[in-house]
């Protein structure tokens, strides 16, 4: 393909896409807002799954090295009512089909693999308008521009090239997350940290949850999530994180100490993260020369386990399109037919989940989840 393909976004879908490409021969550039590979922190564990991400990484030609990062031993999972009391224990599976690694090293096992200068750091998307001909104008917010022949948001919630395929844009789903974290050599917490087991521990309760990942080395990372209107959210003030965290805290009233402990010792900076999704079944028209990849395409909440899985599948997929069919149009269009579907699957199943965990039947309909999987 002799096209010009800019790719709006670094994360794990466009990164997928990139070194897909690369393998066949294709030169694309990645344009990135942030400044560095290590601007910020990239997220926790994630389980890589055996038909999506698993596979992007086999076409992506670094099987081998994914399984290098692999984390035994912290796929267990517990699942706890508001007194601590053990209501499903299940422990690592060292053959476990969805092995866990760092998000972060994930990620630079990716950037690692392509080509120097395939991404422009710094380089956050202003606007990106059809060019007439065909084609793309790319503005970053540093006045730089681009042109482009293949146009691919890999940009996430908040994507600037979406609008050029829809109107659509993600909702409040009605829960909002917390980061806590505890580090070791911190305060002596160990029976609240004992309580997590050796993997993820999820206190749940309708309308509210801790949820906690005890990594190998001690360290402990999770969020709170709370039901709660947006006007809740604005009234929650971390200027202050200790008293920011107490209101968080006086909404796990009557729960074990041992749970609210990691509230209230948190020592991660305080940030509300509401989870947003697009509407299930998305889909748009055709639009020649452009097309979504990852949380652009379906953004859900992360109760299915699939957003990353399915951002780097979106990416090996539409990799191959690209590199084999001559025609372009005809490759995002084979692209798409596959990729509605597979959104809307994932994200219909992860607002289910989504209510299984702090819907009126929780903690019991997490139970029932776990053992159905």
């Amino acid at each position: 393909m002799q096209k010009t393909i800019a790719i709006v976004g670094a994360g794990l879908g466009g990164l997928t896409l990139a070194r897909v490409l690369r393998t066949h021969g294709v030169a694309t550039t990645i344009y990135e807002g942030e400044d560095s590979a290590t601007t910020r922190t990239q997220g926790g564990l994630l389980d890589l799954r055996e038909e999506t991400g698993q596979v992007a990484m086999r076409t992506a030609g670094l099987y081998d090295e994914f399984l290098a990062l692999v984390r035994p031993g912290e796929d267990a999972k517990r699942v706890v009512d508001r007194h601590g009391r053990i209501l499903f224990d299940r422990p690592a599976d060292p053959g476990s089909a969805r092995p866990e690694v760092d998000r972060g090293e994930l990620r630079r096992l990716l950037i690692d693999s392509l080509a120097p200068r395939t991404i422009r750091w710094g380089h956050k998307l202003a606007s990106v308008r059809h060019r007439e001909g065909g084609g793309y104008d790319l503005t970053f917010d540093t006045g730089d521009t681009a042109r482009a022949d293949i146009v691919v948001g890999a940009d996430g919630a908040r994507s600037k090239v979406r609008p050029l395929l829809t109107p659509a844009t993600p909702s409040y789903s009605g829960t909002c997350f917390i980061e806590i974290a505890l580090t070791p050599g911190g305060r002596d917490h160990r029976a609240s940290v004992a309580a997590i087991g050796s993997g993820t521990l999820m206190a749940v309760a309708p309308g509210r949850g801790i949820i906690a990942h005890r990594y190998a080395d001690g360290r402990v990372r999770g969020y709170v999530a709370l039901n709660k209107p947006e006007a809740w959210m604005r009234s929650i003030d971390f200027g202050d994180p200790s008293a920011g965290l107490r209101q968080v805290a006086d909404e796990f009233d009557g729960w074990s100490p041992l749970l609210t402990a990691f509230v209230t010792a948190s020592e991660a900076t305080p940030r509300l993260r509401p989870l947003h999704a697009l509407p299930v079944g998305l889909t748009w028209d055709r639009v020649p020369g452009v097309t979504l990849v990852g949380d652009a395409a379906h953004l859900m909440s992360p109760f299915a386990g699939e957003g990353a899985n399915l951002a780097m599948y979106d990416g090996a997929d539409l990799a191959g399109e690209l590199a084999e069919q001559p025609d372009a149009e005809a490759a995002l269009t084979a692209y798409e037919e596959r990729l509605f579907p597979r959104g809307t699957d994932a994200a219909d199943r992860s607002a289910r989940n989504l209510e299984f965990f702090f819907g009126r039947g929780a903690p019991q309909s997490v139970v029932t989840l776990f053992d159905r999987s």
